[in-house]
């Protein structure tokens, strides 16, 4: 049997220590294309470029054995190119983004490159994963998350992601104890609550910059966020149909339009 085809993506750029983790582990399993933004785009959600060039250059950062590309645009534009231009009429077994320097729990999914490159898969109807590791640094301890990205990978080619979802894993730092296992949860009802701070730049003009703290309001045991927190691996099913169906009926019924 032919190896499977898994386009790799992410948003913190292809020279990121995650994606180069992600690369190693992918190879193990299938045929792997890269095609990763040239500068980090962490925060750009599921931007796409309009109206500018989009740039794309070959690069053996992984070595000769691996094609990778790297690109000029945001972590969505990245998917299309390699699904349209780069791969052609040759159809991915499965996109994976990452791995994310930092935590997409709850909210921050809607923020996240990393997991738009993944939804941006499920729109076509390709499977997608983003792998997230809860530490922000830039060169975050990944020795222990090989095990769960390659079970978890393993799991959905073999067995399959529902059609138009693509799994949000996210992984704890590493600490003295080793991982309790994986939760398959709901994204919890958490969020950053910001303030803009003013200031002056050396010319005298205001600018602002965005503080604030990240406020978790959810108390059940069954989130994202209650996962991480007891050292389990979350993976939470998401999709891009953002209707809100339980509201059709009450603006039907109460709204006089």
């Amino acid at each position: 049997m032919s190896k499977p085809l898994i386009l790799v993506s992410n948003d913190d750029g292809i020279t990121a220590k995650g994606i180069n983790k992600l690369v190693k582990l992918m190879s193990e399993i299938g045929e792997v294309l890269v095609v990763a933004p040239n500068s980090p785009q962490s925060g750009m959600g599921h931007a796409i470029t309009v109206g500018d060039t989009l740039r794309l250059k070959e690069n053996r950062i992984f070595g000769d054995h691996i094609a990778a590309y790297e690109c000029s645009g945001t972590p969505a534009d990245c998917v299309k190119l390699a699904k349209h231009h780069i791969l052609k009429d040759r159809e991915p077994d499965l996109v994976v983004s990452g791995i994310n320097h930092g935590s997409n729990t709850s909210i921050s999914v809607l923020y996240s490159g990393t997991m738009s490159a993944a939804i941006e898969a499920s729109i076509s109807g390709t499977p997608a994963i983003g792998f997230s590791l809860c530490d922000y640094s830039s060169e975050a301890d990944m020795s222990h998350v090989d095990e769960h990205v390659i079970k978890i990978t393993k799991e959905a080619l073999q067995k399959g992601i529902p059609k138009g979802i693509a799994l949000n894993v996210n992984i704890p730092p590493i600490q003295t104890q080793s991982i309790r296992g994986v939760k398959v949860c709901r994204q919890a009802n958490a969020k950053w609550e910001e303030e803009f701070d003013q200031r002056v730049d050396p010319h005298g003009r205001k600018y602002f910059w965005m503080v604030g703290n990240f406020v978790n309001h959810d108390k059940g045991e069954d989130n994202d966020e209650w996962a991480i927190a007891n050292n389990y691996v979350s993976i939470v099913p998401c999709q891009f149909d953002l209707t809100g169906h339980h509201a059709i009926s009450m603006i039907n019924d109460d709204w006089d339009i």
